[in-house]
């Protein structure tokens, strides 16, 4: 009973923490309460979204699972925000809960170097400030090299329907217990979060004709990069409005409400709260937007997204009948609010790996996240350090400049987080160089080189980015005469002398395909032709971008040591030697960027690592 890695839980974090260790060639054991559920989506069965859409394309570019087992299972697929610039693009579909949960112990099975456990693991083992095995509740001490936690809800997790509450790690399963315990016994801080879902109703007791229909796009865009066959849409969505009424019967029974009473003390997401939160704080508002979702093709059961919430049962079932279209809708499982233990994730290095114990490392909504892209994501990058601490290769830190998964894990490791954090395209600094087309081009030069992917698939992406290349030199090279462009064009597009086809292009009002009719000219391949575009239109902004990317390098690359001593610094403040102590920041720019700390701060540390570096200097020269 020993592996290379042991992960625990079998959630989207688990799975690409799992996945990608036993790409590595690594033994490793999933443990989870409940083989049949690995992958169960426990809130709404959607995937991706505004920039949570590129995270899940970020997570394909590294050699994960997600995107590859979404395009299979979804059944309802859309680009979000194309009527913006391409930089705010997100992929969205809704998948078919049973089939993705059916694909994700597929794909883990399929890995010869993985196994699957069924169990509750108690505690953690340590040996020599080392994790060194996991115990089980059934009493086995099971070895391990390295361990990655990653158990969503599941910790001391406590639901809430009204007044009721109940232990549980999701409505019908039992919470994990004593794991908590025993890594505060090993140092490690812990908190509590709350989140919560929604109703679920039977589809054939709603009136559709009082909704709007939500289709999906006409041809749907794929999550992965390598995916064998284009995605399909096989269903539809809806939208509808609560009502003066909703709103009613919810400030009516406040008195009931577990977030109102007290009883609810942990805080819960801030952007996606319950509709009691929504409609306490935005009150002025005659409705808020609801959509009723398919949780699969074979059930009729339908999420009803929008409409999160802890009330009881009975007020629950006033409010959906409250809902234009859901006047005879039947609820098939109730909302609930769940409490859960976190760590606060400024106890990591950037590489998810604790502070406090070596070799283990955290992943998920223990980190105080919320969402399937985000947790995934963090399961990948705990998965790969896991294994590189094994190999000895060079542990992966993903720079905010490269990737939302960079910001997010910096956002974490370096601000922490009072509330379930969720990403959004707000949230990077670099967006315009991030975006949901060019993830390939940006990660899969690093997955490749750290084995995360064959050669056959990198091989095949860098035909695309030659293809890109050519086409981009071509509209370069190409100049449209005024005779060619003015018959058709709109009054601020019309031009007077021969223009560069890539200069016309760069106008807000001008398409790719505007240029190619003008050029004579053809791009079959519709990713080629909108990678094209998105190149040449954000081509001025990137360029400017550089100069604010080569500043942001400089101050990432003048790393801090592990042991630098800042409490001895004068000129520092009492809290900024704190905060700086604590997070342990890796390089001036992660200084920078902890909340509290100033420049005036930065300037003291950067003058003692100058004064450090010059008496190294003088040391090597003298010997």
């Amino acid at each position: 009973m020993k592996f290379d890695v042991i992960v625990v839980g079998g959630g989207h974090a688990g799975i690409e923490a799992s996945y990608i260790a036993g790409k590595r060639g690594l033994r490793t054991l999933l443990i989870t309460s409940h083989l049949d559920l690995i992958g169960q989506m426990s809130c709404n069965p959607a995937i991706g979204g505004i920039a949570k859409g590129n995270i899940v394309r970020e997570i394909d570019a590294l050699g994960g699972a997600m995107a590859k087992i979404t395009d299979v299972a979804g059944i309802h697929f859309k680009m979000l925000n194309q009527t913006k610039g391409m930089a705010v693009w997100g992929n969205r579909a809704q998948a078919d809960k049973k089939t993705y949960r059916t694909l994700a112990r597929k794909v883990l099975e399929s890995q010869p170097m993985i196994f699957l456990l069924q169990g509750l693991v108690v505690g953690i083992v340590s040996e020599g400030g080392r994790a060194s095995a996991v115990m089980m509740d059934s009493g086995e001490e099971i070895q391990a090299t390295s361990v990655v936690l990653a158990m969503g809800t599941f910790l001391n997790g406590v639901a809430h329907i009204g007044l009721t509450s109940f232990p549980c790690g999701r409505l019908g399963e039992p919470p994990s217990k004593y794991l908590t315990e025993s890594l505060t016994e090993l140092g490690v801080q812990s908190g509590r979060l709350k989140t919560g879902t929604s109703p679920r109703i039977d589809g054939r007791t709603v009136d559709h004709q009082k909704m709007s229909v939500q289709h999906g796009d006409a041809k749907p865009w794929p999550f992965s990069f390598s995916s064998e066959r284009p995605p399909e849409n096989r269903s539809v969505c809806w939208i509808t409005k609560s009502s003066s009424e909703t709103h009613k019967i919810i400030l009516s029974n406040l008195d009931r409400s577990p977030l109102y009473t007290g009883k609810i003390k942990s805080r819960g997401p801030r952007y996606c709260p319950s509709i009691e939160d929504k409609v306490v704080r935005f009150g002025e508002r005659d409705g808020h937007t609801l959509f009723l979702e398919p949780e699969g093709l074979d059930t009729n059961e339908m999420y009803l997204n929008g409409l999160s919430t802890s009330l009881p049962f009975d007020v629950q079932v006033l409010l959906v009948h409250s809902v234009p279209g859901l006047e005879r809708a039947e609820v098939t499982r109730p909302g609930y609010g769940i409490e859960y233990d976190f760590f606060p994730p400024t106890q990591l290095w950037p590489t998810l790996e604790s502070k406090v114990l070596k070799n283990l490392f955290f992943a998920g909504q223990i980190n105080g996240t919320s969402g399937y892209e985000e947790a995934a994501a963090q399961g990948l990058i705990a998965g790969i350090n896991a294994a590189e601490k094994i190999l000895g290769g060079e542990l992966l830190v993903l720079g905010r400049e490269t990737s939302y998964i960079g910001v997010l894990i910096d956002d974490l490791v370096t601000k922490g987080t009072q509330e379930p954090y969720r990403m959004f395209t707000s949230r990077a600094e670099h967006r315009l160089v991030l975006r949901q087309d060019d993830a390939d081009e940006r990660l899969m030069p690093i997955a490749y080189q750290k084995g995360l992917i064959s050669k056959e698939v990198f091989d095949a992406r860098k035909r695309v980015w030659n293809l890109k290349t050519e086409y981009k030199r071509r509209l370069f090279d190409e100049k449209i005469s005024p005779e060619n462009w003015n018959n058709g064009a709109s009054a601020s597009s019309v031009i007077r002398t021969k223009t560069q086809a890539s200069q016309l292009l760069k106008r807000p009002e001008v398409g790719i395909d505007d240029i190619l009719s003008a050029i004579g000219e053809e791009i079959e391949d519709r990713e080629v032709r909108l990678g094209v575009e998105a190149d040449i239109k954000y081509s001025g902004f990137v360029e400017k971008e550089k100069e604010r990317l080569e500043q942001f390098r400089r101050m990432e690359n003048e790393a801090i040591p592990e042991t630098f001593e800042y409490q001895s610094l004068q000129g520092l403040l009492a809290e900024s030697k704190a905060k700086l102590s604590q997070i342990r920041p890796r390089s001036l720019g992660q200084a920078l960027r902890i909340p509290g700390v100033t420049p005036a701060d930065i300037s003291v540390v950067m003058m003692y690592l100058s004064k450090q570096k010059h008496v190294s200097r003088e040391t090597t020269v003298n010997q």
